[in-house]
């Protein structure tokens, strides 16, 4: 296994740019693959997770051809079609091709094998599945009940209005939006309080790019109606990942002044919210149409907030917690124990290297920093990118080694190029 030394970082300063937005990159493929027309979709993000996608597309019989950061794809007009074939698609451990491909391929044509690394056998997809198979899809799980590997026989769907539990992923939610056309129109009642719920508002924002209104009541009643299909816009541009801005947003909130290109005061984006809760902390913002500027702290606070809305970049504010005056607890974050590692677990464990009082339950975690050791830790990531961002920032503490760099690749490959442009050793 490579690792990485990171020496002593005293201060950012400079610009970044952004990659294309994951959730939207891995969004944006599956509609255009399925609209009518011609998409250049711009700004697309290359990573581990989009290859998985653009892969299992590939394999469904969608024309794509990319010409570095853009990607031009021919949509079918139609739901994908096989016939009696069968496939097999491995999508590694890309949640945002596993959850929308799987309800896609549901309302397609074929028999469709959906597999993926060890990780993604052990995350929940049963909430997802059930609410496929309540509207007469066929889908038998090949190993554990309620997880991939899934075996999915396409079909129309006998019934069109269904209920799923939102409080696991509201990719599951997501999943059935956008494949709501294909079904010929979808009514999807929500139990329970829907998780992440700006992910689900960027996936109606895209789909009405896309040519398909979602009519809602709040969070807990979706509705997509009959006779509307997919039509491709000319051109899509991706944002910025709003997700990958918190590592850089983080550093200068710690030491420093950054400039995070890609991602304006208009970003459809939840995780944008990140830099509202730095500003609670004490760091000072400037939003721009294209960028948004952030500046070190003169006293950065700790923080006890719920992060329910944004998990993904709650996992930021916990090294944060070596630079604050107080403990910064997060709450509401059951989500993580589901993600790419059992992140309550692995922040919990990397966290406790630096001899700081950690304490974690269910669904939350608390970090006191008042006290630590000198050590330089060795960290290890799991096999999750964002444990490695994250812990990165622990460099303005001390000399830190983080085991296992490369797993950045699945949604940010040039992470640490970036963070060394700004580091002032």
């Amino acid at each position: 296994m490579n690792s990485l030394k990171l020496a002593k970082i005293r201060a950012v300063n400079g610009r970044v740019t952004l990659p294309g937005s994951k959730s939207l990159s891995n969004r944006a493929l599956l509609l255009a693959a399925l609209s009518k027309g011609h998409c250049e979709l711009l700004n697309l993000l290359k990573s581990d997770d989009t290859a998985r996608m653009i892969d299992a597309l590939k394999t469904l019989g969608v024309k794509l051809t990319q010409h570095g950061s853009s990607c031009e794809v021919e949509g079918m007009g139609k739901a994908f079609d096989i016939g009696l074939n069968s496939l097999n698609l491995d999508l590694g451990n890309a949640g945002t091709a596993m959850r929308p491909l799987c309800a896609a391929l549901a309302f397609s044509r074929g028999v469709f094998r959906l597999t993926g690394e060890q990780r993604m056998l052990e995350r929940p997809i049963g909430p997802l599945c059930e609410a496929l198979k309540s509207c007469g899809i066929h889908i038998d799980y090949l190993n554990n009940d309620g997880y991939p590997p899934l075996m999915v026989r396409g079909a129309q769907a006998l019934r069109r209005e269904i209920e799923i539990d939102g409080s696991l992923s509201s990719q599951f939610i997501t999943a059935l939006l956008m494949a709501a056309p294909l079904a010929g129109g979808l009514k999807i009642k929500v139990s329970g309080d829907l998780i992440s719920k700006p992910y689900v508002d960027l996936t109606c924002a895209l789909m009405q790019n896309f040519g398909v209104s979602v009519q809602r009541r709040g969070y807990s009643e979706f509705s997509v109606k009959p006779d509307q299909y997919y039509c491709s816009p000319a051109t899509y541009m991706i944002e910025g990942d709003a997700t990958g801005a918190t590592y850089f947003a983080a550093a200068a909130a710690i030491a420093g002044k950054v400039e995070i290109y890609g991602l304006g005061k208009h970003s459809t984006q939840g995780d944008t919210r990140f830099l509202e809760v730095l500003e609670r902390m004490g760091a000072d913002v400037i939003r721009g149409d294209t960028s948004v500027t952030v500046s070190k702290a003169e006293k950065l606070h700790g923080i006890e907030i719920d992060m329910n809305s944004m998990p993904d970049a709650a996992m930021t504010l916990v090294p944060m917690a070596l630079y604050t005056d107080s403990p910064v607890t997060i709450t509401n974050i059951a989500s993580w124990r589901v993600k790419e590692t059992d992140r309550i677990e692995a922040m919990a464990c990397e966290m406790s290297k630096l001899g700081v009082k950690v304490e974690s339950g269910e669904d939350f975690i608390s970090i006191d920093a008042s006290q630590r050791n000198e050590d330089i830790p060795v960290f290890s990531t799991y096999n999750d990118h964002r444990m490695a961002m994250c812990m990165s920032l622990i460099a303005f503490d001390r000399d830190i080694v983080i085991n296992d760099p490369e797993c950045v690749g699945k949604t940010f490959p040039s992470y640490f190029k970036e963070l060394k442009s700004i580091s002032i050793e």
